[in-house]
């Protein structure tokens, strides 16, 4: 295991060992190649040999010796470079539009997603107060069933008209009770103050007739200490008694 390690890391040293620029050289680097068209850092780029055909032609051109074979011959390489090199041209401008056509279609893409959550957050916003409608008629539909049963639970009217209208002749009743209570209540006043009036005037006509007798028995007892005609005295004694 160790040694699969040691080769392992070796191996590892070796690959990194490979990467002789930095990230911001790696960065110049590319960007110099997408300018020049330069796929690989090895050979010449498609520009600089695209140029050194150009220059071979125009200097064979410029030769007054008889060479239209040759100017022919350069002039065919010159145009079989050149469309060499548009082709990748091409490729990058139909690259550029498609990421063009691409970005415009992001953007309304993105443009519709925007009204599709500006209509979500109404729709919520609806919502929520379609659930608090819902809540407060749910909350009244609640307490009318309350009231509801509330009312199941109380007697029929009519039993609750019957009661009242019983209740009504008992109170009639208790009502003429009392006034005939009353009444008679005011009768018994008046013959017990009669009563206490009768019976004090007997009690005055006891105490004077008691007063009348006590008198009598004196004058009685007067005459007979006197010693005056005691065998008539007798009877008149008794005629007042």
């Amino acid at each position: 295991m160790s040694i699969k390690g040691g080769k392992f890391a070796g191996k590892g040293e070796t690959v990194a060992s490979h990467y002789a620029f930095g990230p911001l050289e790696d960065d110049i680097i590319i960007k110099h190649r997408l300018l020049t068209r330069t796929t690989t850092t090895r050979g010449e780029p498609p520009l600089k040999k695209l140029q050194k055909k150009f220059t071979t032609f125009a200097l064979e051109i410029e030769k007054e010796a008889d060479n239209y074979i040759d100017c022919e011959r350069l002039a065919k390489a010159f145009l079989q470079e050149l469309n060499t090199f548009e082709i990748p041209l091409l490729k990058s401008k139909a690259v550029i539009d498609a990421n063009v056509r691409e970005k415009e279609n992001f953007n309304d893409l993105k443009g519709e997603i925007n009204q599709q959550i500006v209509q979500a957050q109404a729709d919520i916003e609806d919502l929520k107060r379609q659930l608090e409608e819902s809540k407060v008629e749910r909350k009244h539909k609640e307490e009318a069933e309350a009231i509801r049963k509330l009312i199941a639970m109380q007697p029929p009217r009519s039993e609750t008209q019957r009661v009242i209208t019983e209740l009504e002749k008992e109170i009639a009743m208790l009502e003429a009770e009392n006034t005939a209570s009353s009444r008679t209540l005011d009768l018994r006043k008046k013959q017990f103050a009669l009563l206490l009036h009768v019976v004090d005037e007997l009690q005055n006509t006891i105490e004077e007739e008691q007063s009348l007798v006590e008198e009598v028995r004196n004058v009685v007892d007067d005459h007979n200490k006197s010693g005056v005609g005691g065998s008539t005295v007798g009877p008149e004694a008794m005629a007042v008694d």
